[in-house]
């Protein structure tokens, strides 16, 4: 069995527009990613077809374009490509607002590598990594001060708190009479930890059968109340489960508690410089966003596009500034 650590006081959870990829749910659009990439490889095929009365000036993009970067045509070919590498996976069945998602991280990329090859931050070939890279150094700040850090802190003093805890060490053996043999041992003045490395079974064996500290919300429901209803280097009976037969010895008691400012202010620091680098970049997308116009031709797209960069997303702005008005 395997009790689990309880998670850090600071949640380091860095609000990024990396996408988690979740899965389509019920009644969403859905397409096999491998679909997906026959679907925009056919697109790419029709452009090469020759085109019926060629002197006739066409009012379409060609079926391959999926996007306009500044003039600068996107091929639904790159965006296959893009979607190979982020997903990894061909048989993933995603919805048409995760593959929405992808694209408008896709184009957000291209754009970003726009701005930063006119700022001759790095050649029009580089990868797009390097070029947000290049420009978040650029719009670099000074790392989160003191101040900032207490400021954090105060505001966000309930995020801290720590429930009580217990350090907890555990032997978990096959059977009923090998547990309570340990038992026996350790009633006899042995102590837990060797008769832990000596029979116990769990994985942490070796260090003793220590679990480290643990909440109430860290233990299975059938063993919270006999384990914090113990004592300091007390030792509870033999408790049976559906994979063995457990000891658990509390080591020490850990009251509830907030995280001394001292002790959070590593966490902090790093969330304070993750959530300047978020606000950075998503300033920058504005910017690239406003000065190279990008446009999402959707009809070129196999799947029902609901991002931020079609026809139908202008529309929807547009209204809603109008009612703004």
């Amino acid at each position: 069995m395997s009790i689990g650590r309880p998670a850090p006081a600071l949640a380091a959870a860095a609000a990024t527009r990396r996408l988690a990829l979740p899965f389509a749910g019920a009644g969403a659009a859905r397409r096999p990613a491998a679909a997906v990439a026959l679907a925009l490889a056919l697109a790419s095929a029709l452009a090469l077809a020759p085109a019926a009365g060629c002197r006739r000036r066409p009012a379409l993009p060609a079926p391959d374009v999926a996007a306009l970067v500044g003039g600068t045509e996107i091929r639904t070919a790159e965006f296959q490509d893009y979607l190979a590498r982020t997903v990894g996976d061909a048989d993933a069945v995603m919805a048409s607002a995760v593959l929405s998602q992808l694209f408008d991280q896709f184009l957000e990329e291209r754009l970003l590598l726009r701005l930063a090859a006119d700022r001759r931050l790095v050649p029009a070939g580089a990868p797009p990594r390097q070029a947000v890279d290049a420009l978040l150094r650029q719009a670099a700040s000074p790392p989160p001060g003191e101040a900032e850090i207490a400021a954090w802190y105060r505001r966000h003093r309930r995020e801290l708190a720590r429930p009580e805890r217990v350090r907890l060490r555990q032997i978990l053996t096959e059977d009923r009479a090998t547990a309570e043999r340990a038992r026996r041992a350790i009633a006899g003045g042995e102590d837990f930890a060797a008769v832990a490395r000596r029979l116990s079974r769990d994985a942490a064996a070796a260090r003793g059968g220590y679990q480290g500290e643990l909440a109430r919300s860290d233990l299975p429901p059938a063993f919270v109340d006999v384990i914090f209803g113990l004592r300091p280097g007390e030792v509870s009976r033999v408790m049976p489960a559906d994979y063995g037969f457990h000891l658990f010895q509390v080591v020490e008691r850990l009251p509830e508690e907030v995280t001394p400012l001292l002790a959070a202010r590593a966490e902090i620091a790093a969330r304070l410089r993750r959530e300047r680098s978020d606000r950075t970049r998503a300033a920058l997308v504005r910017e690239a966003r406003d000065r190279y116009n990008a446009r999402v031709f959707e009809r070129n797209l196999p799947f029902e596009y609901e991002g931020m960069y079609g026809e139908k997303s202008d529309s929807r702005r547009a209204a809603g500034a109008a009612g703004a008005d």
